[in-house]
């Protein structure tokens, strides 16, 4: 049997960054051949996995991109179970991996992202690598990428929140670009529901017009003045819900539709919004 030595454990630990103990049990167990000590040190990563499953994943990172020519783009969140690992500079490669190999690749699901072969590997392999090396329960929880438009993207510092922001595709200035982040930053910071009233469904509007006539009628009004305050604060649920409504974080005489006319005068082409997505790290995925 070869011998093992301090050298050995030392590189195996820096190519997997699992514990000394664990490098040397995988040398001992493969007669000190790196690459099959590595593999097994993969397959106990996996084998771990199974064992945290169950435990909680609530930290982590949000991470987002656009191809150089604006036209696609991704955003992602990867779980783990501690901030500690979240700020762990090789769970954050990881997770900027993923989403990198999702913008090359237009997988659709976690499944076909985990099968995916890329640069070298499979993205499952790259996943048993980083749950070996950091012993946490670390999970994608979901992506989705957007492909019709012209696409900017907003990360907030700390990379706990993260807007993807798709608007009319054209060619944009470096100013006009700068604008649509700013749009992108108000996405981040005020949350709206919706992009305009046309996105507002019926539903919806008829169950914030009963609500605003119940509250009314708790407040000592009748039945057709109830209804009237229903109306004005129907508006004000667009103003407050509807992003284009939205005062602009940037400047409070302004609305972002105020911004998407400027956007107008700067391209020569009217400018909708046409999607965004905002991630906020571990919020419900519930309607």
């Amino acid at each position: 049997m070869t011998k093992i030595t301090p050298q050995l454990v030392k590189e195996l630990r820096e190519k997997t960054g699992a514990g000394m103990g664990d490098c040397k049990k995988a040398l001992e167990e493969n007669d000190c051949d790196m690459k099959q000590a590595i593999e097994y040190l993969r397959k106990k990563g996996a084998a771990s996995a199974a064992k945290r499953a169950d435990r909680s994943a609530n930290e982590g990172i949000i991470d987002a991109k656009t191809s150089a020519d604006y036209r696609n783009a991704v955003i992602l969140e990867l779980n783990c179970e501690t901030d500690f690992v979240a700020r762990n500079e090789g769970f954050s490669q990881y997770a900027s991996t993923l989403t990198d190999a999702v913008l090359d690749s237009g997988v659709k699901t976690v499944e076909e992202l985990m099968a995916l072969s890329y640069k070298g590997d499979t993205i499952q392999g790259m996943h048993n690598e980083i749950l070996a090396k950091l012993a946490e329960n670390i999970q994608v929880r979901r992506f989705e990428t957007l492909r019709d438009g012209f696409i900017t993207s907003y990360i907030h510092p700390g990379s706990k929140l993260a807007v993807l922001l798709e608007v009319t595709d054209t060619d944009f200035s470096d100013e006009a670009k700068s604008k649509l982040r700013d749009i992108a930053m108000q996405i981040a910071a005020m949350n709206p529901a919706f992009i305009d009233r046309n996105s507002v469904s019926e539903a919806t509007l008829a169950k914030e017009k009963e609500i605003y006539i119940e509250q009314a009628i708790n407040e000592g009004k009748k039945q057709d003045i109830a209804e009237k305050i229903a109306e004005g604060r129907i508006g004000k649920f667009f103003q407050e819900s509807c992003l284009v409504e939205q005062v602009f974080v940037k400047d409070s005489k302004m609305v972002v539709g105020d911004i998407l006319k400027q956007l107008k005068e700067d391209t020569g082409k009217d400018i909708k919004v046409l999607n965004f997505r905002r991630y906020f790290l571990g919020e419900s995925l519930e309607d």
